[in-house]
Parts: C-alpha cells; structure tokens; sequence
C-alpha cells in the first residue's frame, strides 16, 4: 500500500520523528531543521541539479551535511565519453550555507576564491550561474542555464529510517526544460529548450552512518508530451511509500517497487554492460545500456563513498495510473548504486 499525504503539515512531531510517512505529488510536508531532535552533526541537507540532453550535461550540487561541505560541478560529454569534476569540501559548516527550508523559495549563493555557484527562483524559473576557475586545460568553465516549464506536480517522499529521530525528506522535479550556455576552455555548449532537460534532487534529512541506495531518473518528450520518471530504494524504511514515480505531461502515476538489475561479473557490478529494470506488477520495464560511468572513491576516516552514477539510454514501457501504456526507445538519463560511510 502506497499512503499519499494529502494535506500540509508540519513533516516532524515533537520528537523529531516523521509525523506522516509516505508520499506526496507537491511540497506538502513542511521542513524546519529547528524541529530536528537528532544530534546536529548527523544533519544533510542538498541541492543537485542535472541538466542535460543526448549530447552533453551538467550537475551542479550544493550540500551541508553538516561536518562536512561539498560544492560540486561536473561537466559530461556523452559523444566523446567524458567527463570532468571539480569539488571543493569544507569543514563543520553546521547549517552556515542556509541552504533553504523549501525548495520553492529561497535562493542559494557560494561565493569563493575559485568558483561561484547560484542558484536563485525569478519569475516562475530558476536560475543556476556558475563559474569555475581553471576547470579544464587551466581554463574556466562559467555559464547560466534557466529552467523552466517547472511541473506542478513532482516527486515528494517523507521516509523514516528504523531509528529514532532519523529521516529522509526528498523532493525530485523532473522534465524542467533549460535553456542557457556553458563555455569551457573557450568553447560553448548550448542548451535548447526543447531537447535539454533538467532535474533537481532536493534533499533534507538525518541519515544512519552506513547505508547503500539506488536511485534512477530521466525526463525528455515522447509523442510530444513531456515524460520522465524516478526511481530508487535502498534507505530508510519504505513501508508507507517508495520514491517510485512516472511524470507525464506536468502529472504524477505512483508506482510501487521498482528493482535495478545490475550485471555482475567475478562477484562484483560490470556498470559499463546493459541492466536491466523491473517492477513487481509489470509496470516499468526497462532496458538500460549505458554510456558513461561517473565513479568515484574516497575514504577519509571513518567516512567513505563508494558511488557510480551510469549515464546511458533506457528503452522499455511504462504503464501510467489510467493504463496507458509509454514506450520509449534510448531514452537518455542515468541510474546510480551509491555506498556511504557518513
């Protein structure tokens, strides 16, 4: 059974636990970091944004998890299969990046020595300015991108975990249209409206120490209506609600579990052959060859990360909540397996 949240409401009681898990179609849980009871270094709180289309694609990310700081910006470029990151950690932020308390209002600015990120809400869009010094060969990457055509519903889950005080509020917003240029080392990509698309990870939470997740996403059009999805699992307890959801034209279908079939190979994931995606009623059947793996280690301490996002083409069907049926065929967007010590 799947529990919608119907009404707004504060997202935590007065211990500090979820007050109503399960999902929503729009920010209808209201987040205040004040009503947390956990300790205050086991607070995370994100903003990712992934803009991108068949050729090229940008992430951005701005996070606090509290004794730690991550700025992140990653450029892809799926035809020459590359890409390239330049991430900048701080320590002990504790909640001094402000990021906002809701994602429809609130604007996010990192100023520093050697980059720039913004992220700010104007007339119905957002605007994402960026600036990196000596990025590629030495060289800058700077640019803004604005997103638009914002849907009115999205992917909104209020999750506990199997432990006291300890939750994942999460807000996904796919097939976001962009528009904008990002300039590298003197050379432009361009982003057009109707063949670039955005999402943004919305993320606040207190999270256990060691957990895995899988998490999947793609927007783009299909019979000129715009189509996208989310999907994922491996946190929290997800017995009120999965994060599992299908987007078509600006409205949400709930699906219920979805399962990530990663090939193996000598007992470990092969990310770079095809997977393989299925749900228990037959409702989101894909295939997924993939392009590009962004993988990434680290290990300082007693934190770790273990994180592979796989970017490539799904092609399958998916079944929406009145029956009809979306096919697609080499579908761009990515799917990830992410392991932390955190």
């Amino acid at each position: 059974m799947q529990h919608e949240i119907l009404s707004s409401a504060p997202l935590l009681d007065k211990q500090g636990n979820i007050a109503e898990p399960g999902y929503a179609k729009s920010l209808l849980p209201i987040y205040n970091r004040k009503d947390i009871k956990a300790p205050s270094f086991r607070i995370k709180e994100w903003d990712y944004y992934f803009v991108g289309n068949d050729h090229f694609g940008l992430a951005l990310t701005v996070a606090d998890n509290s004794y730690m700081g991550l700025d992140s910006v990653t450029f892809f470029n799926f035809d020459d299969v590359y890409e390239i990151t330049a991430s900048f950690m701080s320590f002990l932020p504790f909640g001094k990046k402000k990021l906002p308390s809701s994602s429809l209002k609130g604007n996010i600015r990192v100023v520093k020595k050697n980059y720039i990120l913004e992220f700010t809400h104007k007339d119905q869009q957002r605007i994402l300015d960026f600036k990196v010094e000596h990025f590629s060969q030495g060289q800058p990457l700077v640019g803004r991108l604005i997103l638009s055509n914002i849907p009115k519903e999205s992917t909104v889950i209020a999750t506990p975990f199997n432990k006291p005080k300890h939750f994942y509020f999460n807000q996904k917003i796919n097939c976001m249209r962009a528009e904008g240029s990002v300039t590298i080392a003197g050379k432009a990509y361009q982003f057009k409206p109707d063949t670039s698309f955005a999402v943004l990870d919305w993320g606040r939470g207190v999270w256990t120490y060691k957990n895995t997740w899988y998490w999947g996403s793609a927007s783009g059009v299909v019979d000129g209506m715009s189509f996208g999805f989310n999907i994922g699992y491996g946190f929290g307890n997800t017995k009120a609600a999965t994060e599992n959801m299908l987007i078509y034209n600006g409205k949400v279908h709930k699906l219920s579990e979805v399962t990530f079939h990663i090939p193996m190979k000598d007992g470990h994931e092969d990310y770079l052959k095809p997977w393989r995606f299925s749900s228990h009623d037959g409702r989101f059947e894909m295939d997924f060859v993939p392009i590009l793996d962004r993988f990434s280690k680290t290990s300082l301490l007693i934190l770790e990360s273990d994180q592979h996002q796989v970017f490539g083409r799904f092609s399958g069907s998916a079944k929406l909540d009145d029956g009809k049926i979306i096919q697609i065929k080499d579908f761009m967007g990515f799917a990830e397996k992410v392991a932390n010590k955190w």
